[in-house]
Protein backbone atom coordinates (compact mmCIF):
# COMPACT_ATOMS: atom_id res chain seq x y z
CA UNK A 1 0.00 0.00 0.00
CA UNK A 2 1.52 3.37 -1.28
CA UNK A 3 1.16 5.65 2.00
CA UNK A 4 3.78 8.84 1.04
CA UNK A 5 3.83 10.75 -1.96
CA UNK A 6 7.01 12.44 -2.76
CA UNK A 7 7.93 15.18 -4.90
CA UNK A 8 11.12 15.75 -6.40
CA UNK A 9 11.71 19.57 -6.95
CA UNK A 10 15.04 19.83 -9.15
CA UNK A 11 17.33 23.05 -8.13
CA UNK A 12 18.15 24.77 -11.50
CA UNK A 13 21.44 25.23 -10.48
CA UNK A 14 22.78 21.47 -10.07
CA UNK A 15 20.00 19.36 -10.59
CA UNK A 16 19.86 17.97 -7.00
CA UNK A 17 17.05 16.51 -6.08
CA UNK A 18 14.98 17.34 -2.96
CA UNK A 19 12.33 15.47 -1.05
CA UNK A 20 8.98 16.89 0.37
CA UNK A 21 6.96 14.54 2.25
CA UNK A 22 3.34 14.69 1.72
CA UNK A 23 3.51 12.19 5.70
CA UNK A 24 5.03 13.45 9.09
CA UNK A 25 5.43 9.99 9.57
CA UNK A 26 8.35 10.26 6.67
CA UNK A 27 11.27 9.32 8.76
CA UNK A 28 15.30 11.04 7.99
CA UNK A 29 16.65 7.84 7.19
CA UNK A 30 14.45 7.55 4.12
CA UNK A 31 15.32 11.22 2.68
CA UNK A 32 18.89 10.80 3.40
CA UNK A 33 18.54 7.14 0.71
CA UNK A 34 16.30 8.91 -1.46
CA UNK A 35 19.16 11.93 -1.47
CA UNK A 36 21.81 9.48 -2.24
CA UNK A 37 19.60 7.65 -5.41
CA UNK A 38 19.17 10.82 -6.98
CA UNK A 39 22.97 11.86 -6.92
CA UNK A 40 23.88 8.36 -8.60
CA UNK A 41 20.85 8.86 -11.23
CA UNK A 42 21.79 10.50 -14.48
CA UNK A 43 18.88 13.08 -14.50
CA UNK A 44 21.07 15.05 -11.98
CA UNK A 45 23.70 14.95 -14.43
CA UNK A 46 21.59 16.02 -17.22
CA UNK A 47 23.94 18.83 -19.10
CA UNK A 48 22.29 22.08 -21.00
CA UNK A 49 22.55 20.16 -23.93
CA UNK A 50 19.70 18.77 -23.44
CA UNK A 51 17.92 22.20 -23.40
CA UNK A 52 15.34 22.63 -26.48
CA UNK A 53 17.87 25.40 -28.01
CA UNK A 54 18.40 26.06 -31.65
CA UNK A 55 22.28 27.19 -32.38
CA UNK A 56 21.64 28.73 -35.37
CA UNK A 57 18.28 30.55 -37.24
CA UNK A 58 18.66 27.37 -40.35
CA UNK A 59 17.87 25.16 -37.47
CA UNK A 60 14.34 26.69 -36.59
CA UNK A 61 12.81 25.41 -39.97
CA UNK A 62 9.73 23.04 -40.65
CA UNK A 63 7.33 21.37 -37.89
CA UNK A 64 4.77 23.98 -38.66
CA UNK A 65 1.46 23.34 -36.92
CA UNK A 66 -2.12 22.96 -39.11
CA UNK A 67 -4.37 25.89 -38.19
CA UNK A 68 -8.46 24.89 -38.50
CA UNK A 69 -9.97 27.20 -40.87
CA UNK A 70 -13.72 25.89 -40.47
CA UNK A 71 -14.38 29.30 -39.85
CA UNK A 72 -13.50 30.08 -43.42
CA UNK A 73 -15.42 27.26 -44.99
CA UNK A 74 -19.03 28.44 -43.25
CA UNK A 75 -18.26 32.22 -44.16
CA UNK A 76 -18.10 30.89 -47.49
CA UNK A 77 -21.03 28.78 -47.80
CA UNK A 78 -19.54 25.54 -47.28
CA UNK A 79 -21.76 22.84 -45.54
CA UNK A 80 -19.24 21.38 -42.99
CA UNK A 81 -21.69 19.28 -40.88
CA UNK A 82 -20.90 16.33 -43.05
CA UNK A 83 -17.00 16.73 -41.45
CA UNK A 84 -15.57 18.62 -44.20
CA UNK A 85 -12.45 19.94 -43.07
CA UNK A 86 -9.78 22.64 -44.23
CA UNK A 87 -6.76 22.59 -42.24
CA UNK A 88 -3.75 25.10 -42.71
CA UNK A 89 -0.12 24.44 -42.79
CA UNK A 90 1.06 27.42 -41.10
CA UNK A 91 4.64 27.73 -43.37
CA UNK A 92 4.84 31.77 -42.12
CA UNK A 93 5.95 30.55 -38.74
CA UNK A 94 9.15 29.82 -39.75
CA UNK A 95 12.47 31.55 -38.99
CA UNK A 96 11.99 33.74 -41.87
CA UNK A 97 7.95 33.78 -42.29
CA UNK A 98 7.61 31.40 -45.44
CA UNK A 99 8.03 28.16 -46.79
CA UNK A 100 10.63 28.49 -48.64
CA UNK A 101 12.67 28.66 -45.78
CA UNK A 102 12.63 24.71 -46.03
CA UNK A 103 14.25 25.23 -49.76
CA UNK A 104 16.67 27.56 -48.82
CA UNK A 105 18.14 25.69 -46.51
CA UNK A 106 18.08 22.24 -48.56
CA UNK A 107 19.67 23.83 -51.39
CA UNK A 108 22.36 25.50 -49.44
CA UNK A 109 22.80 22.15 -47.24
CA UNK A 110 23.16 20.45 -50.12
CA UNK A 111 25.49 22.35 -52.21
CA UNK A 112 27.48 22.29 -48.93
CA UNK A 113 27.44 18.97 -48.62
CA UNK A 114 28.42 18.41 -52.45
CA UNK A 115 31.50 20.92 -52.03
CA UNK A 116 30.03 23.69 -54.37
CA UNK A 117 30.67 26.50 -51.92
CA UNK A 118 33.06 27.85 -49.87
CA UNK A 119 32.56 30.49 -46.61
CA UNK A 120 33.68 33.73 -47.86
CA UNK A 121 34.57 33.15 -51.88
CA UNK A 122 31.43 31.79 -53.12
CA UNK A 123 28.93 34.15 -54.71
CA UNK A 124 24.80 33.03 -54.02
CA UNK A 125 23.31 34.23 -57.09
CA UNK A 126 19.45 33.62 -57.58
CA UNK A 127 16.12 34.82 -59.35
CA UNK A 128 12.96 34.70 -57.13
CA UNK A 129 9.94 36.59 -56.35
CA UNK A 130 10.83 37.50 -52.88
CA UNK A 131 10.68 34.49 -50.19
CA UNK A 132 13.36 32.23 -51.44
CA UNK A 133 15.66 35.32 -51.77
CA UNK A 134 14.60 36.19 -48.22
CA UNK A 135 15.21 32.64 -47.41
CA UNK A 136 18.79 32.29 -48.98
CA UNK A 137 20.22 35.93 -48.05
CA UNK A 138 19.17 34.98 -44.11
CA UNK A 139 21.18 31.16 -44.32
CA UNK A 140 23.98 33.26 -46.56
CA UNK A 141 24.34 35.43 -44.10
CA UNK A 142 24.26 32.70 -41.17
CA UNK A 143 26.94 30.93 -43.03
CA UNK A 144 29.17 33.70 -45.12
CA UNK A 145 27.99 33.56 -48.16
CA UNK A 146 27.70 36.92 -50.34
CA UNK A 147 24.49 36.67 -52.31
CA UNK A 148 23.20 39.11 -55.19
CA UNK A 149 19.34 38.15 -55.70
CA UNK A 150 17.41 39.18 -59.10
CA UNK A 151 13.53 39.66 -59.08
CA UNK A 152 10.84 41.30 -61.08
CA UNK A 153 10.06 44.88 -59.81
CA UNK A 154 6.47 44.08 -58.95
CA UNK A 155 7.88 42.57 -55.82
CA UNK A 156 6.99 44.65 -52.66
CA UNK A 157 9.17 47.38 -51.25
CA UNK A 158 8.87 45.13 -48.01
CA UNK A 159 10.69 42.33 -49.79
CA UNK A 160 13.13 44.39 -50.97
CA UNK A 161 13.97 46.08 -47.37
CA UNK A 162 13.74 42.66 -45.81
CA UNK A 163 16.89 41.35 -48.44
CA UNK A 164 18.81 44.82 -48.21
CA UNK A 165 18.63 44.68 -44.44
CA UNK A 166 19.73 40.92 -44.42
CA UNK A 167 23.34 42.29 -46.40
CA UNK A 168 21.86 41.02 -49.76
CA UNK A 169 22.13 42.49 -53.12
CA UNK A 170 19.33 43.36 -54.96
CA UNK A 171 18.82 43.56 -58.89
CA UNK A 172 15.18 44.70 -60.11
CA UNK A 173 14.11 43.71 -63.64
CA UNK A 174 11.19 44.71 -65.99
CA UNK A 175 7.49 43.58 -64.58
CA UNK A 176 6.60 42.70 -68.21
CA UNK A 177 9.39 39.33 -68.26
CA UNK A 178 8.48 38.31 -64.83
CA UNK A 179 10.78 35.27 -63.86
CA UNK A 180 12.28 34.50 -67.24
CA UNK A 181 13.63 38.37 -67.14
CA UNK A 182 15.09 37.96 -63.48
CA UNK A 183 16.72 34.54 -64.64
CA UNK A 184 17.79 36.11 -67.65
CA UNK A 185 19.55 38.52 -65.41
CA UNK A 186 20.70 36.31 -63.04
CA UNK A 187 22.64 33.89 -65.37
CA UNK A 188 24.22 36.84 -66.74
CA UNK A 189 25.81 38.08 -62.95
CA UNK A 190 26.69 34.57 -62.79
CA UNK A 191 29.00 34.69 -66.01
CA UNK A 192 30.57 37.93 -65.05
CA UNK A 193 31.10 36.57 -61.82
CA UNK A 194 33.32 33.21 -62.90
CA UNK A 195 34.18 30.72 -60.80
CA UNK A 196 33.17 32.58 -57.72
CA UNK A 197 29.40 32.59 -59.15
CA UNK A 198 27.00 29.69 -57.99
CA UNK A 199 23.19 29.78 -58.91
CA UNK A 200 21.22 27.24 -56.39
CA UNK A 201 18.15 27.21 -59.88
CA UNK A 202 14.97 26.67 -57.31
CA UNK A 203 12.82 26.01 -60.13
CA UNK A 204 14.63 22.76 -61.06
CA UNK A 205 16.68 21.98 -58.17
CA UNK A 206 16.00 18.35 -57.01
CA UNK A 207 16.77 19.64 -53.07
CA UNK A 208 13.71 21.81 -53.32
CA UNK A 209 11.01 18.81 -53.41
CA UNK A 210 12.86 16.60 -51.59
CA UNK A 211 12.93 18.67 -48.91
CA UNK A 212 9.45 18.43 -48.94
CA UNK A 213 9.05 14.84 -49.13
CA UNK A 214 11.49 14.40 -46.36
CA UNK A 215 9.39 16.67 -43.68
CA UNK A 216 6.59 18.81 -44.80
CA UNK A 217 4.70 15.83 -46.53
CA UNK A 218 5.82 13.46 -43.05
CA UNK A 219 4.49 16.47 -41.00
CA UNK A 220 1.22 16.66 -42.34
CA UNK A 221 0.81 12.98 -42.54
CA UNK A 222 1.81 12.54 -38.79
CA UNK A 223 -0.37 16.09 -37.63
CA UNK A 224 -3.92 14.74 -39.50
CA UNK A 225 -2.93 11.15 -38.22
CA UNK A 226 -3.27 9.97 -41.99
CA UNK A 227 -6.69 11.32 -42.49
CA UNK A 228 -5.82 13.91 -45.26
CA UNK A 229 -7.74 13.49 -48.17
CA UNK A 230 -6.67 16.53 -50.41
CA UNK A 231 -3.71 18.42 -50.29
CA UNK A 232 -4.14 21.81 -51.86
CA UNK A 233 -0.77 24.48 -52.81
CA UNK A 234 0.33 27.07 -54.95
CA UNK A 235 2.80 26.36 -57.81
CA UNK A 236 6.04 28.95 -57.84
CA UNK A 237 8.61 26.79 -58.06
CA UNK A 238 6.87 23.50 -57.91
CA UNK A 239 8.51 21.51 -55.19
CA UNK A 240 5.56 22.26 -52.57
CA UNK A 241 3.21 19.81 -54.25
CA UNK A 242 4.98 17.63 -56.07
CA UNK A 243 7.65 17.09 -52.69
CA UNK A 244 4.09 16.52 -50.44
CA UNK A 245 1.84 14.37 -53.18
CA UNK A 246 5.19 12.21 -53.77
CA UNK A 247 5.64 11.64 -50.02
CA UNK A 248 1.94 10.83 -49.46
CA UNK A 249 0.81 9.00 -52.80
CA UNK A 250 3.97 7.49 -53.00
CA UNK A 251 6.98 7.15 -55.80
CA UNK A 252 9.22 4.90 -56.99
CA UNK A 253 11.57 6.78 -58.29
CA UNK A 254 11.97 8.37 -54.86
CA UNK A 255 11.53 5.28 -53.03
CA UNK A 256 8.74 6.70 -51.41
CA UNK A 257 5.74 3.82 -50.62
CA UNK A 258 2.56 4.70 -51.19
CA UNK A 259 0.46 5.71 -47.79
CA UNK A 260 -2.73 6.87 -49.52
CA UNK A 261 -4.11 7.90 -52.66
CA UNK A 262 -5.10 11.90 -52.00
CA UNK A 263 -5.98 14.34 -54.56
CA UNK A 264 -3.37 16.40 -55.46
CA UNK A 265 -4.67 20.51 -56.40
CA UNK A 266 -2.08 23.15 -57.54
CA UNK A 267 -3.42 26.64 -57.46
CA UNK A 268 -1.82 29.43 -60.64
CA UNK A 269 -3.00 32.90 -61.36
CA UNK A 270 -6.14 32.54 -63.46
CA UNK A 271 -4.31 35.40 -65.36
CA UNK A 272 -1.63 32.93 -66.19
CA UNK A 273 -2.75 29.91 -66.74
CA UNK A 274 0.21 27.74 -68.12
CA UNK A 275 -0.39 24.77 -65.91
CA UNK A 276 -3.57 24.36 -67.38
CA UNK A 277 -2.49 24.80 -70.83
CA UNK A 278 -0.15 22.16 -70.19
CA UNK A 279 -2.12 19.72 -69.26
CA UNK A 280 -4.46 20.70 -72.18
CA UNK A 281 -6.91 22.59 -70.40
CA UNK A 282 -8.55 26.12 -71.76
CA UNK A 283 -7.25 29.21 -70.71
CA UNK A 284 -10.41 31.93 -68.89
CA UNK A 285 -10.44 35.42 -69.82
CA UNK A 286 -7.76 37.85 -70.62
CA UNK A 287 -4.02 36.29 -70.25
CA UNK A 288 -1.13 38.92 -68.95
CA UNK A 289 0.81 40.06 -65.41
CA UNK A 290 -0.88 39.16 -62.19
CA UNK A 291 -1.05 40.40 -58.64
CA UNK A 292 -0.42 37.36 -56.74
CA UNK A 293 3.20 37.49 -55.48
CA UNK A 294 4.74 34.11 -55.09
CA UNK A 295 3.10 31.75 -57.60
CA UNK A 296 2.55 31.99 -61.47
CA UNK A 297 6.17 32.55 -62.35
CA UNK A 298 5.71 32.86 -65.85
CA UNK A 299 6.59 29.25 -66.70
CA UNK A 300 6.36 25.67 -66.01
CA UNK A 301 9.01 24.69 -63.63
CA UNK A 302 10.69 21.74 -64.29
CA UNK A 303 10.32 21.07 -60.64
CA UNK A 304 6.37 20.70 -60.85
CA UNK A 305 5.66 16.77 -61.01
CA UNK A 306 2.86 17.04 -63.58
CA UNK A 307 2.21 13.81 -63.72
CA UNK A 308 0.89 13.94 -60.08
CA UNK A 309 -1.48 16.79 -60.20
CA UNK A 310 -5.01 15.84 -60.00
CA UNK A 311 -6.69 19.28 -60.63
CA UNK A 312 -5.17 22.52 -60.90
CA UNK A 313 -7.74 25.63 -60.02
CA UNK A 314 -7.35 29.42 -61.04
CA UNK A 315 -7.82 31.85 -59.07
CA UNK A 316 -8.20 35.78 -59.81
CA UNK A 317 -5.91 37.81 -58.44
CA UNK A 318 -8.64 40.25 -57.42
CA UNK A 319 -10.53 36.65 -55.35
CA UNK A 320 -7.09 36.33 -53.99
CA UNK A 321 -6.81 39.66 -52.27
CA UNK A 322 -10.42 39.21 -51.09
CA UNK A 323 -9.47 36.40 -49.27
CA UNK A 324 -6.54 37.61 -48.07
CA UNK A 325 -8.49 40.13 -46.27
CA UNK A 326 -10.75 37.80 -45.25
CA UNK A 327 -8.41 35.84 -43.42
CA UNK A 328 -6.48 39.05 -41.63
CA UNK A 329 -9.75 39.78 -40.38
CA UNK A 330 -9.82 36.86 -38.69
CA UNK A 331 -6.57 37.49 -36.74
CA UNK A 332 -4.32 35.94 -40.01
CA UNK A 333 -1.92 38.04 -41.43
CA UNK A 334 -1.55 36.95 -44.95
CA UNK A 335 0.14 37.16 -48.35
CA UNK A 336 -2.15 37.19 -51.40
CA UNK A 337 -0.94 33.97 -52.41
CA UNK A 338 -2.23 32.78 -48.96
CA UNK A 339 -5.72 34.28 -50.32
CA UNK A 340 -5.19 32.35 -53.65
CA UNK A 341 -4.67 28.85 -51.84
CA UNK A 342 -7.34 29.42 -49.19
CA UNK A 343 -9.58 30.51 -52.57
CA UNK A 344 -8.76 27.22 -54.12
CA UNK A 345 -9.38 25.16 -51.36
CA UNK A 346 -12.86 26.24 -50.43
CA UNK A 347 -13.66 25.59 -53.66
CA UNK A 348 -12.76 21.83 -53.49
CA UNK A 349 -14.27 22.20 -50.10
CA UNK A 350 -17.51 23.36 -51.85
CA UNK A 351 -17.45 20.27 -54.61
CA UNK A 352 -19.88 17.43 -54.05
CA UNK A 353 -17.52 14.41 -54.26
CA UNK A 354 -15.63 16.21 -51.56
CA UNK A 355 -17.92 16.35 -48.90
CA UNK A 356 -16.26 14.79 -45.65
CA UNK A 357 -13.16 15.20 -46.73
CA UNK A 358 -10.27 16.51 -45.34
CA UNK A 359 -8.25 19.44 -46.97
CA UNK A 360 -5.22 20.27 -46.05
CA UNK A 361 -3.99 23.60 -47.26
CA UNK A 362 -0.40 25.60 -47.42
CA UNK A 363 -0.38 29.11 -45.78
CA UNK A 364 3.39 30.20 -47.52
CA UNK A 365 4.27 33.96 -46.11
CA UNK A 366 3.42 36.45 -43.41
CA UNK A 367 1.30 39.12 -44.61
CA UNK A 368 3.29 41.87 -43.04
CA UNK A 369 5.55 42.18 -45.96
CA UNK A 370 3.32 42.78 -48.32
CA UNK A 371 1.74 46.13 -46.91
CA UNK A 372 2.58 48.00 -50.22
CA UNK A 373 0.45 45.54 -52.32
CA UNK A 374 -2.30 46.81 -54.17
CA UNK A 375 -5.03 44.80 -51.67
CA UNK A 376 -3.47 47.48 -49.17
CA UNK A 377 -4.00 50.54 -50.67
CA UNK A 378 -7.23 51.34 -48.77
CA UNK A 379 -5.83 50.38 -45.27
CA UNK A 380 -2.77 52.40 -46.50
CA UNK A 381 -4.38 55.46 -47.02
CA UNK A 382 -6.41 54.97 -43.89
CA UNK A 383 -3.33 54.37 -41.85
CA UNK A 384 -1.84 57.38 -43.25
CA UNK A 385 -5.30 59.56 -42.74
CA UNK A 386 -5.81 58.87 -38.62
CA UNK A 387 -5.13 62.20 -37.03
CA UNK A 388 -4.12 62.43 -33.24
CA UNK A 389 -6.74 63.03 -30.70
CA UNK A 390 -6.72 65.47 -27.64
CA UNK A 391 -6.35 64.36 -23.94
CA UNK A 392 -8.25 64.34 -21.08
CA UNK A 393 -7.78 66.61 -17.98
CA UNK A 394 -5.22 67.52 -16.47
CA UNK A 395 -3.49 67.92 -19.74
CA UNK A 396 -3.60 70.75 -21.59
CA UNK A 397 -3.55 69.99 -25.32
CA UNK A 398 -1.91 73.59 -26.42
CA UNK A 399 0.79 71.31 -25.79
CA UNK A 400 0.89 69.45 -28.09
CA UNK A 401 -0.75 71.76 -30.76
CA UNK A 402 -4.19 72.18 -30.58
CA UNK A 403 -6.22 75.43 -30.53
CA UNK A 404 -7.28 75.20 -26.65
CA UNK A 405 -6.81 73.33 -23.86
CA UNK A 406 -9.34 69.96 -24.63
CA UNK A 407 -8.83 70.43 -28.10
Amino acid sequence: NIKNIYCIVFDEKNMFGHIASSSARCSSSLIRGTKKLFERSSIVNMQRADLNVASRPSDLVGNTPLLDLEKTLISNGVDVSKGTKLYAKMESLGPCSSVKDRIGRSMIDDAEAKGLLTPGKSVLVEPTSGNTGIALASIARERGYRCILTMPETMSVERRMMLLAMGAEVVLTPKETAVPGALAKAHEILEELGEDGFMLQQFENEANPRVHRETTGPEIWRDTDGLVDIFVSGVGTGGTLSGVSQFIKGSEKYNCPPLKQIKSVAVEPMEQMLITEKRGGEKLGEQGPHKIQGIGAGIVPANLDLDIVDQVIPIHSDTAMMMSNELWMMGIPAGVSAGAIVSASVQAAAEEENEGKMIVCVLPSFGERYFTHPMFAGTKEKAEGLVKQPLPEPWDNRDFGFETARG
